[in-house]
């Protein structure tokens, strides 16, 4: 699978270093040069320096060609914002989308983005071990 990966955060970098160790295709964009230092000395994709909310800058990043895009950088706006660009301009079938504000999820999921709040997720998951017998 060719995936491009907007955020070389902790999550980002290491979803990137887990997709090229499943031998998959991986472009990582951020807008910060030092942030690859977070990627293993083994990555073997492609680390481009870029503004991923900006439609040629993901052209370059080869976006239109892309299998799966996920937006991982700190800002929700953002996120949605490089989304919506992999979906709606490049038609990339498969689009993720991190958002922090659970109440923002369903928006996002109503303009056709995937969207996985972490929030929520970890919420559930202190709950399902707190309860667990």
């Amino acid at each position: 699978m060719n995936v491009v990966i907007v955020g070389c955060g902790r999550v980002g970098a290491q979803l990137a270093s887990l997709l090229d160790a499943d031998g998959h295709k991986v472009t990582v964009l951020d807008i910060d040069a030092h942030s690859f230092r977070r990627l293993p000395p083994s990555f073997g994709g492609t680390a481009l320096v870029g503004d991923g909310t900006d439609e040629e800058v993901q052209k370059k990043a080869g976006v239109g060609e892309a299998d799966a895009f996920v937006a991982v950088t700190q800002g929700d706006n953002r996120n949605v914002m490089a989304a919506q660009i992999a979906r709606n301009i490049f038609n990339v079938p498969k689009v993720l989308c991190r958002i922090y504000d659970p109440l923002r999820k369903d928006i996002y999921e109503a303009l056709g983005i995937d969207a996985v709040s972490p929030t929520t997720v970890f919420a559930q998951l202190l709950r399902d071990k707190l309860l667990a017998t």
